[in-house]
């Protein structure tokens, strides 16, 4: 049996990646990895990203999207730090960052296919991280060519809001509002995030069986299950093909407000 194996290193200000290496696993090849080398202050390299710059955001958040230096930058020593900051002279008075690959991945039949990246939030207290939403995920690829949301399927790896000592994962799918995954919350599930040190953050889409519902997406914390999802939960087999079967490509972004960060807050209130 083959696997396959894609990796991405990161960080946010909020989410500081280490000088990380890709693990080895064995019977995996490795078919894509950015470990984010560079000099401090430098940008992803472009051949590989999109730089995303834009106002108009999907969720009513605050940020806008931006390539500068206080926003995007590599760190020196292998992290790629996405951060958020306060800019007044902004009409929403936030920028961030969001980056999307160009290299899509599709999950090959007959094989495991394993998405993972290195994380390490910052060390400000919960009270300075309120609505802050960092977010490793991935969108089918053919949301570029005008499939909307959620039919091209979204496969959310981690999420963080608000400072939580909490970390989601959800998948989405087929239509909004309802539907096979219950939009706008999506088949979510979440796991304790125990401190703010380096964690490992996978997705693995399991194609091996060739009965398509027997077929599963697992999310992982350091290696240990918190969430699964199998192609019988789902089924339907034209919404299974476009979570699991169908060109993913990958995200990272740090989100300021929007509407799931400002109902928790108002919960939490």
């Amino acid at each position: 049996m083959s696997y396959r194996l894609i990796i991405a290193a990161l960080a946010y200000l909020v989410t500081i990646a280490a000088a990380w290496q890709a693990p080895a696993y064995s019977g995996y090849t490795r078919v894509w990895y950015d470990p984010f080398r560079g000099n401090w202050g430098v940008s992803v390299n472009q051949n590989t990203w999109n730089v995303i710059k834009k106002d108009k955001n999907y969720n009513n958040e605050l940020q806008r999207y931006t390539g500068d230096q206080r926003n995007l930058r590599l760190s020196g020593r292998s992290p790629l730090q996405l951060v958020p900051q306060y800019t007044p002279s902004t009409i929403s008075n936030w920028t961030s960052a969001r980056i999307e690959s160009k290299y899509t991945l599709t999950p090959a039949v007959g094989k495991i296919t394993r998405i993972e990246a290195s994380i390490k939030f910052g060390t400000n207290s919960a009270t300075r991280k309120q609505g802050i939403w960092p977010a490793f995920w991935m969108l089918g690829d053919s949301n570029r060519r005008g499939v909307a949301w959620p039919a091209c399927g979204e496969i959310d790896i981690m999420e963080n809001i608000n400072g939580q000592s909490i970390g989601y994962a959800s998948l989405h799918c087929n239509k909004a509002p309802g539907g096979i995954c219950n939009e706008p919350t999506g088949l979510a599930a979440q796991t304790p995030l125990p401190d703010t040190n380096y964690h490992v953050w996978r997705v693995q889409i399991d194609r091996r069986n060739s009965n398509w519902k027997s077929q599963s997406i697992t999310w992982y914390m350091d290696g240990r299950v918190f969430h699964k999802v199998t192609g019988a939960k789902i089924n339907d087999a034209k919404t299974w093909k476009a979570l699991a079967y169908s060109p993913l490509y990958i995200i990272l972004n740090v989100a300021v407000g929007g509407d799931w960060v400002s109902s928790s807050l108002a919960r939490q209130g």
